[in-house]
Parts: structure tokens; C-alpha cells; sequence
């Protein structure tokens, strides 16, 4: 008895395939894709939560304080001339930070192993570069994947058959969080 579904790929698409759907699945909650795929895709994205569940809370909040270039109106950096040389003028800030524990460190570690990075275009600048931000998808997993898990002790996917697909009739499901 195999372990996993080999899909009928080779084990580079196959990983490439399944990061693919994880990612996807995570970032907009459900995915439409084949029964096959989609309990494999289910086994990785569920581990992934429950370790989202497990360290969501193990951070420290840390003040420090950080150099920044001071602003004028316009929204330019201060320079100043000493010694003959334009030179920016710094202030410091304070500023509160999250300290992850080694623990969660891991955590967000092994979720970049399989997340692909994730772009958030706005709607009114479709097709353009500008305004694109890249989405931190470990960083969306602890603040509002795993608050909405977290008295839950698993399952936190569900499979619906949709029917068979037109071309192949390879029965399509609708993978979604629950």
C-alpha cells in the first residue's frame, strides 16, 4: 500500500503541483480540483494549519528602538551639511515588535517550505505592477487561519463531490476550509 498518490507525475511536479493547490487553498479558502489531488492537498494543508493552531499565541512582544531618516513636509529625507558633506538626519524611534519563540520560528519556517509566494493585486490596478504587495502567507496562517481553529481538534477541511469533469469525467470535488 503506497503512502501517498503518485497523480501521474514525476515527484518534482507532483511537490510543485500540490504546493501549488496548498497555497491556493490557504489564501482563498476553497479550490475546485480532482478527488485525487484533492485529499492529497487535504493531508498537507491540515498539518499545516494544526501547526498554525499549535504556535499561534507563542510570540513575545519586544519594544526597540530604531533609527529612522527624519521627513519634511514634501515627504523627502532631512539632509544636513556638516563638514562640507549633505548628510540625512536620523531619529530614533521606539517601536513594539513581535519575537517569535524558536518554536514558532520553526513553525513559520516549515510553512515557507511549502507556500509559493503570494502577490495581492488591488482591483482597480489589475495589470500593473504598481501597488502589488506580496502577501506573508505564515503570517496569515497565525493571525486568521488559526484563530478560527483553535477549539477544534481537526478536520479543518471539507471535500464536496461537484460531478464528473466534461472531458475525462474525473469526478471533481470543491476542497474547502470548513
Amino acid at each position: 500500500m503506497a503512502k501517498y498518490r503518485k497523480l501521474g507525475r514525476t515527484s518534482s511536479q507532483r511537490k510543485a503541483l500540490l504546493r501549488n493547490q496548498v497555497t491556493n487553498l490557504l489564501y482563498h479558502g476553497k479550490i475546485i480540483t480532482t478527488e485525487c489531488k484533492a485529499k492529497e492537498v487535504r493531508k498537507i494543508a491540515e498539518g499545516l494549519i494544526a501547526l498554525a493552531v499549535k504556535e499561534k499565541d507563542n510570540y513575545e512582544m519586544v519594544t526597540v528602538t530604531a533609527k529612522v531618516a527624519k521627513k519634511n513636509a514634501e515627504g523627502k529625507r532631512e539632509k544636513q551639511v556638516v563638514d562640507g558633506k549633505k548628510v540625512t538626519v536620523y531619529e530614533e524611534v521606539q517601536k513594539e515588535i513581535k519575537k517569535d519563540s524558536p518554536s514558532r520560528l520553526h513553525a513559520r519556517r516549515q510553512m515557507m517550505k511549502v507556500f509559493y509566494p503570494v502577490k495581492e493585486v488591488p482591483t482597480e490596478g489589475a495589470g500593473r505592477k504598481k501597488n502589488t504587495k506580496q502577501v506573508d502567507m505564515a503570517e496569515k496562517m497565525f493571525t486568521e487561519v488559526a484563530p478560527k481553529y483553535e477549539g477544534r481538534n481537526g478536520g479543518y477541511t471539507r471535500i464536496i463531490k461537484i460531478g464528473p469533469r466534461k472531458g475525462d469525467a474525473a469526478m471533481e470535488v470543491l476542497l474547502e476550509l470548513v
